[in-house]
This record gives structure tokens, sequence and C-alpha cells, in this order.
């Protein structure tokens, strides 16, 4: 084995690579474009950074749907909890919240960065910042150092290309990776964006938008008809359409089918059924039966919603409560149980959390990350063709893949 590493990109999977390979004995260099390591790290979570998630292997499996079982083997070597345990290690304690997601008990995803960057320098890993690289070299087969974009040339045993995906470009995630990869040889798998805000054909999105709605219930359905999504949680309403966690999630499960025409069905009331919930209404209605309709949900809706959900009954505004009959009760209840949005399209891929796609698996090695077409060549990260839900399934893919390859380059 060659003892020079170089690492190209300081993101989560790099610096995982960076120590790793450093604590095994390695020379280690990492060229990062930007002036800091762990940019994107940054911003995850919303800047509380979700580690990953406490579930059992299967269910980490299972919420990778981009070819999750490509990742079996490095799992199986450094799991979800490998990398709890590594952050206790390394000075950031954890604990676990809603949905089992892994944060800093600091809720700083700084310190995430830092626990990382600490541990590639106290290993032994060398940092070159503002280091754009411009090529991988090999000769016959074989990796023999990189080119920077300044032409300084660095020889080197093996290279581990962690430069991450097209989501967050302000991040420096702009597909170089890609093009590296490429011009040796490596099929790249359309990259789309995956986790992203949807936008909708309705209009009255805009009236609501910064509205967040908490414990509702949403269904997906893909353009052919088909159901692919239930869950229940939060989402929130923007000038062009919809995001919040539970509507990321639900891009994903659209993402094979194509965006367009999908349905979103949104249950206002998730923890009533129609009976109970019609039972609820003719209450309130014998309360305010004086009212006019616009003016008799205070109780059950937003306020910045009533006006829109008053023009999608169909009923008018002014029609007095007493006068609504049964039948428009129930279309009311209907409503309730699901107010119909139909997707345009996805967000462009940089306001994208993840990038679906990437460097075909069937060229990687599954327990070295090696590249079976240039020796000495590792990927780490979210530049291979692997993608997960929301819920710190991302980022453990990346430190796993990390890991792995720092173990092997």
């Amino acid at each position: 084995m060659g003892n020079r590493v170089g690492i190209v990109g300081a993101g989560a999977a790099g610096l995982m690579a960076a120590g790793r390979a450093a604590s095994l004995g390695k020379n280690v260099l990492v060229f990062e474009k930007n002036n800091r390591a762990g940019k994107k790290l940054l911003i995850t979570g919303k800047g509380r950074c979700n580690i990953t998630n406490q579930c059992p292997l299967e269910d980490l499996l299972a919420n990778i749907p981009g070819n999750g079982r490509f990742l079996y083997s490095t799992l199986n070597r450094f799991d979800n909890y490998d990398i709890m345990d590594f952050f206790q290690a390394n000075g950031v304690p954890v604990k676990v919240e809603r949905g089992n997601r892994v944060f800093p008990e600091s809720d700083k995803s700084f310190d995430v960065a830092e626990a990382l960057l600490r541990y590639a320098q106290k290993q032994g890993a060398r940092f070159y910042y503002h280091s754009p690289v411009k090529e991988i070299l090999t000769q016959e087969g074989h990796v023999t150092g990189l080119k920077l974009e300044n032409n300084d040339v660095y020889p080197l045993d093996s290279v581990i290309l962690a430069t991450g995906g097209l989501s967050y470009p302000m991040t420096g995630s702009t597909g170089d990776g890609y093009r590296m990869a490429q011009s040796l040889g490596h099929t790249l798998i359309e990259p789309k964006p995956s986790l992203v805000p949807l936008e909708t054909k309705e209009h009255w999105v805009k009236e609501v938008q910064g509205l967040t709605l908490k414990n509702v219930g949403l269904t997906v359905y893909d353009a052919a008809g088909r159901k692919v999504y239930h869950e229940q949680g939060e989402m929130l309403f923007t000038h062009f359409g919809v995001s919040g966690p539970m509507i990321l999630s639900a891009s994903r499960h659209i993402l094979d089918s194509g965006y367009t025409d999908a349905v979103l069905l949104i249950d206002l009331k998730p923890a009533l059924d129609e009976e109970t919930l019609d039972l609820r209404l003719q209450r309130d209605f014998a309360k305010y039966s004086r009212k006019q309709f616009a003016n008799s949900l205070d109780e059950l809706l937003p306020k910045s919603l009533i006006p829109v959900f008053v023009r999608l009954s169909g009923l008018s505004p002014e029609k007095p409560v007493h006068q609504i009959t049964k039948k428009e009760r129930r279309d009311l209840v209907k409503l309730f149980k699901g107010i119909k949005l139909t997707v345009l399209k996805a967000r462009p891929i940089d306001e994208a959390i993840v990038t679906a796609g990437g460097i075909s698996t069937k060229e990687i090695n599954p327990s070295t990350m090696e590249s079976k077409l240039v020796k000495g060549l590792y990927f780490a990260g979210e530049m291979i063709d692997v993608d997960a839900y929301t819920g710190g399934f991302n980022l453990t893919i990346a430190f796993s893949t990390g890991y792995t390859a720092g173990s092997h380059a």
C-alpha cells in the first residue's frame, strides 16, 4: 500500500476519510477550494446538523432508496452507532430526538465540523485551502498524483474524491468531482435534485406563504395515480409552492416517476376521522350559528388559511352558518381531510438538500470504495450514486463511505 493519500474536498466524507487514513499512519493531504473545511456541514439540519439516525441496520438501508444495498458492507464496518461513538469520543455529546434523529447536544453544527477537523489534524492530516484541483494524474491505470488549478503538482499513491454533489453550490458543490471521474472513464448517472421543495400549479399558496403547518397528514400520488408516500409531520407554504421536512421527503418518492402532475393531499386534521370531525364541525356551527361561514372557522384553522379554505369550499363566505346543509358540511369534512395541490415541478438542483445520481455504483468496489477502473482512486460521500431520505441518513452515508475509503486508500 502506498502511503501518500490525497483527498479532494473537506466536507463530511472527506474529513472522516482524512482522519481515518491519517490514523493508520498514511501521509494525508487534503485539498479544499473553500477557505475552510465543512462548509456544507455548517448549514445542515438548519444549522443543528442531524449527524445520523439511531435505528437498526435494516431501517437504515430502507431509508436509502438510491442504491442502499451497495452500502451494505460499508455500513456493516462503520454504522450509525459507530458514528455516535465517534462524536462522543471526540468531544461532541449527542442526543436522540423525534424519528430517532441524532443531533449534537449543543444543537450546533459548528461543533460537528470542528470535531472532524480536529480529529483529522490531530492524526496528522495536512490541509490546503483555496486549492481547487484541476485533474487527477494517472499512469497505466494507476493514480500518480493531483494537479491543482494553479498547475502545482502533488505526487500521490492514492486519491479519495469527496467533492459532494450539485446541491448547495454556494458551499462549493459544483460537480468538479464528477468531471474528474468522467475524464478517467467513470459513468455519471444524471444528477437530479432530491429532497427538494416543490412548485405547485395552484397560485393560492402565495397568499399563505410563510405559514407552517404542524402535525398535518400528507399523502402523495405520482402522475400515474399510484399512492407513493404517506406521512404525518410539518410542512411550509412558500411563494412558489410547498417545502418543509415532510415535503422534502415526499419529493424523493416522486423523483423516479417525474414530479409534474403528482398530487399532494393535505389532511389538516389527521387525528380525527371523518365522523369525529363532522361532530366537531356540528358543535362549532351550533356555537357560531348566527355568524357568517367565513367567521366560524377560527378554532379549526390558522387565520391566514381561512380565506383560502372558504374559497376552496365553494361556499359563500357570507353564508349564515345555520343555513349550511348536511351535504355541504360533509363536503367541508372532506376538504379538511384532503386539500389538494398539484405539483408543477421540483425547485432547481441548487435548492435541493441532496443530489440523487452521481458516479455509478457498478464501477466502485462496495467493500473498499475503490474504483474498479483506476487503481488507487477512491470515492466517498454524495458524489456516489446513493441518496437517502431526511433524518440523518445522508450524513450517515458520508461518514461511513469516508471511513471505508480512508481505511483502504
